[in-house]
């Protein structure tokens, strides 16, 4: 991942640990998550609309 190894990803998590303390961390944590998952709401919103556009033109064609 990232070509972190194991030591690595505990250090940073460690730092993390020390600025932010033990009882913000879950809250860190729901944001990211939320915001993780509202760009992927977006993403496939942005797929589904690509999709509908390129469906379009072959429908128009078949009744032309």
């Amino acid at each position: 991942m990232f070509g972190l190894g194991g030591q690595e990803l505990i250090l940073i998590l460690l730092i993390i640990l020390l600025l932010f303390g033990a009882q913000k961390l879950p809250e860190l944590a729901k944001g990211l998550g939320k915001g993780i998952k509202e760009f992927k709401k977006a993403q496939n919103e942005i797929e589904d609309e690509f999709n509908k556009t390129m469906e379009e033109p072959s429908k128009k064609e078949k009744k032309a």
